[in-house]
Formats: C-alpha cells, structure tokens, sequence
C-alpha cells in the first residue's frame, strides 16, 4: 500500500520488523516532497521509533490474527495453551508467555495474537477471580485509615490487599497492574 495509505492503529512491516502505526503527521517540506513524520511502536519489544516515509514510498500491511486460546498448564519455564477452535496446542516460553502465569489458573480463557502462524503476544483477561491462600489475621480497631497487607493467592502471586481480607476469601485482581479490585 502507499504511504499516504496508513492508518493509526495499522501494523505494518517495515525494514526490520512489525510495528503498529502510534501515530503520524503529514509534513510538506520546503524544497522537497512531502514526507510523513510516523511515529511506529515494535510489537516485539514495545519501543518507539520516528520514522520519516515519503509520500510516493510503499509499505507492507501486515495482518494479525487475533483468536480465542485457553490457558492449559505451566511446567518449569514452558506454558503449553490451546487453540480454542481447532484444539491445537502450542508450547511457549517464558519470555513470548509474560506474565501469565502469576495470575492463570488452568481453563482459563485467553486471546492470542499471531503473524504467519507465529505468537506475538497473549492477552489476558482484565480481571480474575482468585482464593486467598495465606494473609495475616485482621488487626482489631485499626479503621483509622485504609490498611493494606500482603496476601497470597493460590498462584503464588503476592498482592497487597485491604486489611479485612481474609484466609479463604475470593478476590479480583487486575492482571494489567496486579492490583486488588474487590471481593468477589
């Protein structure tokens, strides 16, 4: 597609990789063509590069394929999901995984973004619903402010949590910042 093509949002491939199109300013230079002044964030590692494309140039759309993965189970440093539709099992690392398995329990449905077959990247759900394992007991009369304590819940993740929680209780936590949301 050319250039004057490009919309924000779009990825596309571009001399070294991925990106998706952050955003982009059409800039008419004094002597020259106009150019586009892009702004392009790498889907592998989430740096942002400018990027200056002639007007007249072409670029390489690329299309991702955004479908529905169910969390199986974790073993060491591989996580092994499956595709929802066609029941096909992929094996990842740790690394491609992220952090995943501080908050998945096993049947959990995720969704996963894949190029040519390959993972990009995993989506979690924005929330889950997970059992406190082990807290201290609540402190008697301390309701002056609003208390926090460490909890754990049975994923091993340690999240701060108010002070009325307890050994037993469900909580909802937000898988994009690890923080406790409410009871559940």
């Amino acid at each position: 597609m050319k250039a004057s093509e490009m919309r924000k949002g779009q990825t596309v491939k571009f001399e070294d990789g991925l990106y998706m199109i952050v955003d982009y300013d059409h800039v008419k230079l004094g002597k020259g063509g106009a150019v586009y002044q892009t702004k392009l964030k790498r889907l592998s590692d989430g740096s942002i590069q400018n990027r200056r494309i002639r007007s007249e140039d072409t670029i390489e759309e690329a299309y991702l394929d955004t479908r529905p993965y169910e969390y199986l189970y974790s073993a060491g440093h591989e996580h092994v999901i499956m595709d929802s539709e066609t029941y096909d099992q992929v094996t990842l690392d740790d690394e491609t995984f992220g952090d995943g398995k501080k908050y998945l329990k096993p049947n959990t449905p995720i969704k996963v973004t894949l190029y040519e077959g390959k993972v990009l990247s995993i989506t979690l759900p924005n929330t889950v619903d997970l059992p406190v394992v082990e807290t201290e007991p609540q402190i008697k009369g301390a309701t002056a402010q609003a208390q926090y304590k460490p909890a754990k819940v049975d994923t091993g993740v340690v999240i701060q949590v108010p002070a009325f929680i307890k050994i037993g209780d469900v909580i909802r936590i937000d898988t994009r910042n690890g923080e406790y949301v409410t009871r559940a």
